[in-house]
């Protein structure tokens, strides 16, 4: 059986338009390999990301990472941060470990893992390059009125409504 597939497209292009502004990471830079060091089977750490250049009007961020190479119909959402104060322009490298870690304010909805914080990477052994999309959303609401219960589709649903800018930053990984 051919197990090869196409890869999946850039998710963001299929929505609304938004202002673009500038996002990196200490940890690689945009289209470069992530280090297996914030994969599943390692450290499982989240990367260190910083944003700036956002939209004047800006009340608050979402940080997501989002892998459309899953073998699922839906992708695979690794990480979703919401409710990020409109000051805050960074998190450090290992925020996504839990609520205490992350700004005043902002919290963690589930991954697909089933978890309330940073997944690390874990696609499938032998399986193509897999493209990992860590988003800043620059949001026009001072929060997004969900809870720790919501589901990443949710949320991304909810921040869909609220997203005046955008910010991606994409890293590739295969084990």
């Amino acid at each position: 059986m051919d197990r090869t597939r196409p890869v999946a497209p850039n998710p963001y292009d299929y929505l609304p338009k938004a202002e673009a502004f500038t996002l990196t990471s200490d940890a690689f830079r945009d289209g470069d390999v992530i280090p297996a060091k914030y994969g599943l089977e390692n450290d499982d750490v989240s990367p260190q990301l910083s944003w700036s250049g956002f939209p004047a009007g800006t009340k608050s961020f979402a940080v997501t990472c989002f892998d459309p190479d899953a073998p699922t119909p839906s992708g695979y959402w690794h990480w979703t941060v919401v409710d990020i104060p409109p000051h805050i322009t960074e998190l450090p490298e290992g925020a996504g470990s839990s609520d205490s870690t992350l700004p005043e304010g902002a919290f963690h909805v589930r991954s697909d893992y089933g978890t309330l914080r940073y997944g690390g990477m874990n696609p499938p052994v032998g399986d193509q390059k897999h493209h990992y999309y860590f988003v800043v959303h620059a949001l026009d609401v001072d929060t997004l009125g969900l809870d720790a219960g919501a589901s990443p589709v949710e949320a991304a649903f909810t921040m869909g409504m609220h997203t005046i800018g955008r910010a991606i930053l994409v890293g590739t990984f295969q084990r």
